[in-house]
């Protein structure tokens, strides 16, 4: 079975794994969605992820974080670019999300990077999602 838009997917996956208080959750492994967990690892939204090869494309388990009363650190999780709409930035118009408690991840040339790093080297490009 194909996949149209493997970001959207990952993403709704850690929304609903996070509404039942799940440990952790399994995605499909892609470039993509590996940068994205390494931004969340980055940045302290997740605990940590690990590739598990399975002999086709692969699956990311990302193990989600909480704090000392079982509350998620990921409260909200929104996908900004679809496939269909793309959305980009330059490095001034990123969004600050919640005034800088959350953070927008965002494509560029160089990567996939927070919007905090993307500020740093002065690098623009597509806004991918927003956590908070």
């Amino acid at each position: 079975m194909s996949l149209s838009d493997p970001i959207a997917d990952m993403l709704t996956r850690i929304r609903n794994a996070v509404l039942i208080n799940k440990q952790r959750v399994n995605i499909r492994a892609s470039k993509v969605c590996e940068g994205i967990a390494e931004v969340l690892k980055g940045e302290g939204y997740i605990e940590d992820f690990d590739r598990i090869e399975d002999g086709k494309q692969g699956i990311l388990r990302i193990i989600l974080k909480y704090d000392q009363d079982a509350n998620p650190v990921i409260n909200e999780i929104t996908r900004i670019s679809k496939p269909g709409r793309r959305i980009y930035s330059t490095v001034e118009r990123l969004p600050h999300v919640l005034d800088g408690m959350g953070i927008a991840i965002v494509s560029t040339s160089k990567g996939i990077k927070s919007d905090r790093n993307c500020r740093k080297e002065n690098v623009s490009g597509e806004i991918l999602c927003t956590v908070s």
